[in-house]
């Protein structure tokens, strides 16, 4: 049998026992592909005729169990009647799985996520490795779908609906000590022990797991219901049904079947197939390959690199040195203030002790990031970035002395947000050296980093900037140095018209709410106060210079007030303690202008369009990718050149010239669009 397999290949040891093992040929990683389903329907056909004495199944691949069902081959499911029939023979694999007449184990090393922790639930038991580097989840709703191999009722028959709804309403990660505390796991025992783990399962053959009396009269009919409302309450808090319907779905289907039933699989395939067809799936499908598509822009030749040089210990510097830490680099960190030194390692050591769970791993990470107020680490340093002040020529004065004490192959790097890499570079006497490695506040949580090029950047010095920072955990976008770049630059108008609608006398929480009933993450006003407006007035003041532009009076006059947002705790909104403390509260936009939503969003898909035709990021599906990591853009519509074919590219322009007769010249359309229309009327275009 095993020569007409190619990805899985079945060991019989002196036990009895029966090894499956999954290595997906041509392949990095594990998938449940249809032909990897297909040949596991084989072995498990013989495995029923003639059962073992038990069944193992493991990943021939190290570091990972399964990542999950083959994504790529979401592309081709646009028919839900289609789609349901492969769901189904999908899950009659799984389904083969849990019914062999013999215990069966997954064996766990490494990532088990999705379809993958879905055949692991199909098993009698699973045994996993302790270490850090494995995770389990599913996390399907991330999709715009659910599990749609058993997972919706098998994980409820395991933990309980409250753990099994959240582990999927969530998405979230599991590592392997919190997977065994809600029962998700058997046993996790240190990799070495992991095969006599499993082995002793299939020999002892424990009761399987199951949850206790209360778990279990939760899911009684009587109080479904009331379970039901109560989970709705709390999804509608993150997220509405109209953008991000799959886990109103889910909640739906524990609701009529509670996970058991043979109805309970047949309807979580019907349920699954109608939402592959929705715009939200098709939408965040494709921001998934947008995000691994950024992750491939790095050469893999590139070395990694070991220690970095942080120069400015503000906010953005020493987070900047804090991740870096937690990415498993040795850090330095200069500034001339000592105090603030000191403040940005209190800062990081509040980072590490929520990211690392023993002492010995926090001490380890404080060891790696050290203070060098005179820059002493400068001449072995790999890679240098500068965080400090946003002036000119003091930045030019610290890389003319960085370039006479970095060693000559060390990268240099700007942090800056807005100013243009060649006016920097005037005083190197090697300007392709320097490239830019913007990053966004809070660093921890906001995945793009900009890279910037400017005119003289040695294309050997671009390609280590984007290896560095996949290195280092983010998403590198490559981007021309002009004004803003792009992501400022993006948010610039849409602050702006907040601003302007807000003259107009739109209370403030009603622009908010209209950006979040489109799906931003916050509104405007609230960005610019989380930003500080002194920073967003010193970005507008530089575009306002390049583009024409002025900025917003009513920005500068909260500036000039000392009123800069949410850090001195008064902006468009007061703060306390960091939370608004004057929020109205579910602010709605009825009674509002009809146009409300469009003055907001489409100055943002007009900037798109120019930044594209001003060559600041050329590709397309790149300048899509860059605003939605980078500014939050509604991610289940694409981002803003998949927004605007949604509507109709010319659409789109026409309802810009219509916003423009009404309110003025800010709405034109940039001439960027004509050239967009006739590119994707052309054949072959996409």
């Amino acid at each position: 049998m095993s020569t007409e397999l190619r990805h899985w290949h079945r060991e019989d040891d002196p036990q009895g026992i029966t090894w499956l093992i999954l290595d997906k040929a041509d392949s990095r990683s594990n998938t449940l592909s249809a032909d990897v389903l297909e040949e596991l329907a084989k072995l498990l056909a013989g495995l029923t005729s003639a059962p073992p004495r038990g069944v193992i199944v493991r990943s021939g691949k190290d570091g990972s169990f399964i990542a999950g069902a083959d994504i790529g081959e979401f592309k081709a499911l646009v028919d839900p009647e289609q789609t349901y029939e492969l769901v189904r023979q999908g899950q009659q694999v799984i389904d083969d799985l849990a019914a062999l007449p013999c215990p069966t184990v997954a064996m766990i090393d490494g990532h088990a996520l999705g379809g993958g922790l879905e055949l692991a639930l199909a098993c009698d038991y699973r045994v996993c490795a302790e270490e850090d580097r494995g995770t389990l989840g599913l996390p399907e709703v991330q999709l715009g779908i659910h599990p749609g191999f058993g997972g919706t009722a098998r994980s409820v028959r395991l933990l309980g609906a409250p753990a099994a709804m959240d582990l999927m309403l969530t998405g979230r990660m599991l590592r392997p000590a919190r997977a065994r505390a809600i029962g998700l796991v058997d046993r996790v025992v240190p990799r070495e022990q992991l095969r006599r783990a499993a082995r002793e399962f299939i020999q002892r053959r424990p009761p399987k797991r199951r949850p206790g009396l209360m778990l279990r009269v939760l899911g009684l009919p009587g109080l479904r219901a009331a379970v039901a409302w109560r989970l709705r309450r709390e999804v509608s808090k993150r997220a509405s049904e109209a953008h991000y319907p799959a886990p109103y779905a889910l909640i739906d289907l524990w609701q009529r079947h509670g996970g058991h039933g043979r109805r309970a699989i047949d309807a979580e395939a019907r349920s699954i197939a109608t939402l592959f067809a929705t715009p939200t799936c098709r939408n965040l499908v494709r921001v998934f390959f947008l995000r691994e598509r950024m992750k491939s822009l790095a050469p893999k030749s590139t070395p990694a690199p070991q220690h970095l040089h942080v120069i400015g210990a503000g906010v953005m510097g020493g987070d900047i040195a804090a991740w870096a830490v937690t990415q498993g680099l040795e850090v330095s960190l200069q500034d001339q203030d000592t105090a603030a030194i000191e403040r940005a390692l209190a800062r990081a050591g509040e980072q590490f002790d929520r990211r690392y769970r023993t002492e010995p791993g926090r001490a380890d990470a404080r060891r790696r990031l050290r203070a060098d107020p005179e820059g002493h680490a400068v001449p072995e340093a790999d890679i240098i970035i500068e965080a400090i002040v946003e002036r000119l020529e003091v930045k030019r004065g610290l890389f003319a002395d960085l370039e006479r004490s970095a060693r000559p192959d060390a990268l240099l790097a700007t942090n800056t947000s807005s100013l243009r890499l060649e006016d920097i570079a005037e005083s190197l006497e090697q300007p392709g050296r320097l490239v830019g490695i913007h990053f966004f506040n809070p660093v921890s949580r906001l995945p793009l980093v900009e890279i910037v090029h400017g005119r003289d950047t040695q294309s050997a010095v671009l390609e280590r900037a984007l290896a560095f920072t996949v290195a280092i955990g983010k998403l590198p976008l490559p981007c021309s140095s002009q004004p803003g770049f792009l992501v400022n630059r993006i948010l610039a108008p849409y602050m702006a018209e907040a601003m302007s609608l807000h003259e107009e006398g739109v209370p403030l929480a009603v622009i908010d709410a209209a950006a979040r009933s489109f799906g931003m993450p916050m509104g405007p006003v609230e960005l610019a106060d989380s930003v500080g407006l002194d920073v967003a007035l010193h970005v507008a003041e530089i575009l306002g210079a390049a583009l024409g532009r002025s900025p917003p009076a009513a920005l500068r006059e909260k500036v000039e007030a000392g009123d800069l947002g949410r850090k001195t705790g008064r902006g468009f909104y007061r703060y306390r303690d960091g939370r608004k403390v004057d929020d109205p509260g579910r602010a709605t936009v009825a009674g509002a202008s009809e146009d409300l939503e469009d003055r907001l969003i489409l100055p943002m898909v007009n900037e798109a369009v120019a930044c594209h035709a001003d060559g600041v990021v050329d590709d397309l599906e790149l300048l899509d990718a860059g605003v939605i990591f980078g500014t939050g853009f509604a991610p289940f519509r694409g981002g803003p050149i998949q927004y605007a074919r949604s509507r109709g590219l010319a659409a789109t322009r026409a309802r810009l010239e219509a916003l423009a007769g009404r309110y003025g010249e800010r709405f034109r359309p940039h001439p960027g669009w004509s050239a967009l229309i006739d590119a994707d009327a052309s054949p072959g275009e996409t």
